[in-house]
């Protein structure tokens, strides 16, 4: 039966572990990839190749690098004093009578600045510290979602695989009916219409199989574009579908992922708030504007300080809306974070309930059913050769068992991808580790 793999080096790690940071979790995941990502050319792909692969080079994952270089400096001009002014100032020149020409001028050379009131800088530098957090965790957050994209793209491409060999594996069961309706023709004991019968199914089985080769390219091309590949140089993934490990506590689940980055992405928003709260409030505080300088008189060839302050007045009065404005935003931010968790719950509820109801599905289908409708196809093929049953007995019963056989496919692929969300949503390893083995499911049901 196909197994699956998210991370076989982390069985073991104690409870909790891994919803300490999302980094290690990655990390994790990238160490349990071979040493070089580089695929020779036929290689199957593993799924720790591909979360590598995809974290080194997703394009949207490098936009996240360029803003946090830009918001570094960003916070590097917010730490900045306020600059200085030079000032030159000329009165008294060019009139009439005894201010004519430049002998009763007054020339004033100054120097101004501003000084800030209310920790401005310190609230602009804790802004721009802020918005870096947001930013960083926002990578933390889309690089966790796509570690989950790369595992459901990736079981995909596995159950594609297993569609195609179960195509296959029918279109040889359909050849070897065809050569055993022709026996019977042969010897007479089988009308000539069976034979048309049995060629236009083994004619559907080699379209099917013609089909899941598509379905299979498409899964490929989707999963290597997650690196940005256009096209995949690998032909098949190294993986199998059917170990699916325990379902779980709901609630345990839902505690984890209150740890999520997503989650906690609301708190650093939370803190970027605030810092943006705090330095509207200090808006309130007027800045001192200031200058000193010398001033010389052409008549007498005097010179004299000059100095002067400025402060704007009704200034808190007029950061008032500005003020109302931060604080709401703030407050935003509690309501989308209660918000948020109610879609988390219900997101983790669902992908819980698919994965529970596809293991329930897979087991029962390997189990019961195709152990059951195998040993129906045996009894009904030799039934046929031995002329006690029709052809029709025999075609219903393959496609009984090729029917559910498929179904195994789609439960054990459908608990898989559950199982992804849930890992996505939670930021710790659910699923089993990787099977070497990668025996057909049909195979296998046969044995």
């Amino acid at each position: 039966m196909y197994q699956f793999l998210c991370g076989s080096c982390i069985r073991n790690a104690r409870p909790g572990y891994w919803a300490i940071a999302l980094v290690t979790i990655l990390v994790a995941i990238m160490l349990s990839a071979p040493a070089s990502i580089a695929q020779t050319p036929g290689t199957p792909m593993t799924l720790g190749a591909a979360v590598k692969m995809t974290l080194e080079r997703n394009p949207e994952l490098q936009v996240y690098r360029l803003r946090d270089f830009g918001l570094a400096g960003l916070e590097k001009t917010a730490g900045l004093s306020p600059q200085f002014g030079v000032s030159a100032e000329a009165e008294n020149f060019a009139g009439s009578g005894d201010v004519e020409g430049v002998d009763a001028a007054e020339f004033t050379l100054a120097l101004s600045s501003v000084i800030e009131l209310g920790d401005k800088r310190e609230s602009r530098v804790a802004t721009a510290s802020a918005q870096r957090q947001v930013v960083d965790g926002e990578r933390q957050a889309r690089a966790l979602d796509l570690v989950g994209e790369v595992t459901r793209r990736f079981v995909d491409v596995v159950a594609n695989q297993g569609r195609l060999d179960l195509a296959v594996s029918a279109r040889t069961l359909a050849t070897d009916v065809l050569k055993s309706v022709e026996r019977r023709i042969d010897a007479g004991a089988a009308p000539e219409a069976e034979r048309f019968r049995a060629k236009a199914q083994l004619t559907q089985s080699e379209l099917a199989v013609t089909q899941a080769q598509s379905r299979l390219r498409t899964s490929l091309l989707s999963l290597s574009v997650l690196w940005g590949d256009a096209e995949p140089d690998f032909v098949r993934v190294e993986g199998s579908l059917g170990n699916f490990g325990g379902t779980g506590d709901f609630n345990e689940l839902y505690a984890r992922a209150l740890r999520n980055p997503a989650i906690d992405l609301f708190a650093s928003e939370e803190r970027l708030r605030e810092a943006e709260l705090q330095l509207t409030r200090s808006q309130s505080s007027a800045d001192v504007d200031w200058s000193v300088g010398v001033r010389q008189f052409q008549d007498t060839d005097d010179t004299a300080l000059v100095a002067g302050v400025s402060v704007p007045l009704f200034s808190s009065r007029r950061n008032a809306g500005a003020l109302q404005a931060a604080q709401a935003a703030r407050d935003e931010v509690a309501v989308r974070r209660e918000s948020a968790l109610l879609g988390l719950r219900a997101t983790l509820f669902d992908a819980y309930q698919q994965r529970k109801l596809g293991i329930e599905t897979a087991e029962l289908l390997h189990a019961e059913v195709i152990p059951a409708l195998t040993r129906a196809l045996r009894l009904t093929q030799a039934a046929y050769e031995s002329g006690r049953y029709g052809y029709q007995e025999w075609v219903a019963a393959r496609q009984e068992l090729i029917s559910a056989q498929s179904s195994l496919i789609d439960a054990q692929a459908r608990a898989l991808q559950s199982g992804a969300t849930i890992e996505q949503l939670t930021a710790e390893p659910l699923l089993s580790p990787l099977a070497s083995d990668a025996s057909g499911t049909q195979q296998e049901s046969e044995q």
